[in-house]
């Protein structure tokens, strides 16, 4: 298939995607009221095989890769191209507790206002299916693909992603690419596509402090030494009221952004006052009255948050106890070139050293190092043009996301240029919380979107 003919032939797959706009609704549906909490051990056999078997309806035989976690999922499509795009998703979710929090229950996949709402809609399954309907799309109305597609889907990305690295090194072969096509996709609240070339890393850490051998009754608090306080307190050493973190030599790594990349957060500035509107806050940490710092503040500081906390008792009612024991679950994002195990080892110390070296760190998952590839690759350009003309707006191009995924060791260790952008969801898909959800017109331009992205990334250079 001659790809200059392109025109033509991407407007009869988007004329075909509409047309099949129910199906693909409904399958999108069928995969979401499928659990698979990788954290919870909860229907990932089930998960990994219907991904499977929905490859295996697109004309491939697709591989099962075992590790010693969940199996990664490879599924290989040749186009008329000999240019190929690795698109790298996952098929776990988040758990989908707090329960009571849900407007209708998490896996029912229910549709309200034009939006679809289901634990893992917008983090991953609806991108994953969208990018498989673009697939079948393409081989319905041509009969094959632009380029070349290697479908990469791992079962542990919410977990930390701890297998996937041993299998980018026993499986070069599966994974060689031009590209690859990240996870993830949102739309801003003004409706463009955000698309970018990083990601940052994590360190999730377990601070558990003790106090005495057993809860007491309060009354002993003149006397005994509590969990809680403890725990409050060595917390309290960690980060300023700003967000600035104050663990010695934290910052040292931190490559600061170039003159493109500012020029690039420059044209796309966060708006404070809709970030307030929300999130429903009155202010946010940062200079507001400077939105592009703002923008550089979010996508190139690290952080330290503090994503759980407890001790003692927090049931209905009271319970006049002093905590024999207190826990938090702290997350650390980090940007090139910080080192999670160093930062590990830098709390450590610090902690130590202010005199909290009782309190115990277990880092929970594997970390995962910030991934940062060049800004202007031939993958960036055809997303660039394919949004525009699906979208029929221009796209936000940022050097990264605030968040993370394992895109250092499936692609940069190897010089595998990694973007992402196309996706399903939006500002207020609220993944990892209740009511997770994408507007149902999102998910039919993501696949148009990505249909697109095959024909101009064919024929890019």
């Amino acid at each position: 298939m001659a790809l200059s003919r392109s025109a033509d032939s991407v407007e009869s797959v988007l004329a075909w995607i509409d047309a099949r706009r129910a199906e693909a609704i409904a399958d999108l549906q069928r995969f979401c009221r499928q659990p698979s909490v990788a954290a919870q051990q909860w229907g990932m056999e089930e998960m990994a095989a219907m991904v499977q078997e929905a490859m295996r309806g697109l004309g491939t035989e697709p591989q099962l890769v075992t590790t010693r976690g969940f199996p990664v999922v490879v599924g290989r499509f040749d186009g008329a191209s000999e240019r190929r795009l690795a698109i790298y998703n996952h098929y776990d979710v988040q758990p989908p507790e707090p329960l009571d929090a849900w407007t209708t229950p998490p896996f029912d996949a229910a549709i309200r206002d034009g939006k679809l709402y289901a634990r893992g809609v917008a983090d991953n399954k609806g991108n994953l299916v969208a990018r498989l309907w673009a697939v079948r799309a393409w081989r319905e109305t041509q009969g094959t693909l632009p380029c070349g597609v290697t479908f990469l889907v791992e079962g542990e990305e919410e977990i930390g992603s701890p297998h996937l690295g041993e299998f980018a090194a026993e499986h070069q072969d599966l994974i060689q690419a031009d590209a690859c096509l990240w996870e993830a996709g949102y739309r801003e609240p003004g409706g463009a596509l955000a698309l970018y070339a990083g990601v940052k890393g994590i360190l999730y850490v377990e601070l558990r402090a003790r106090g005495v051998a057993y809860d007491l009754h309060s009354s002993n608090a003149p006397l005994a030494p509590s969990a809680a306080w403890r725990l409050v307190e060595a917390l309290k050493t960690l980060r300023d009221p700003a967000g600035r973190v104050l663990i010695p030599h934290f910052y040292d790594a931190v490559l600061p952004a170039t003159e493109r990349e500012r020029a690039l957060m420059a044209q796309f500035p966060k708006d404070a006052a809709a970030l307030r509107r929300l999130w429903q806050v009155e202010h946010l940490l940062g200079p507001e009255d400077d939105p592009a710092a703002l923008t550089e503040r979010l996508l190139f500081e690290p952080t330290c948050n503090i994503c759980g906390i407890w001790g003692g008792y927090s049931g209905p009612g009271s319970k006049t106890v002093l905590p024999a024991t207190a826990a938090a679950k702290l997350d650390f994002r980090l940007v090139p070139d910080q080192d999670p195990l160093t930062i590990l080892a830098q709390l450590r110390g610090y902690l130590a050293a202010q005199g909290f070296g009782d309190v115990e760190v277990v880092e929970l998952e594997d970390s995962e190092r910030p991934a940062q590839s060049a800004v202007d690759t031939p993958l960036m350009n055809a997303l660039v043009r394919s949004a525009r003309r699906v979208y029929r707006m221009e796209p936000l191009v940022l050097p990264r996301i605030a968040g993370t995924g394992p895109m250092e060791q499936l692609c940069q260790r190897y010089g595998l240029p990694a973007v992402g952008g196309a996706g399903v969801g939006h500002a207020s898909s609220r993944n990892h919380a209740p009511d997770e959800n994408i507007v149902v017109d999102d998910f039919i331009l993501g696949i148009k979107h990505v249909a697109a992205l095959l024909a101009e990334f064919a024929s890019t250079l």
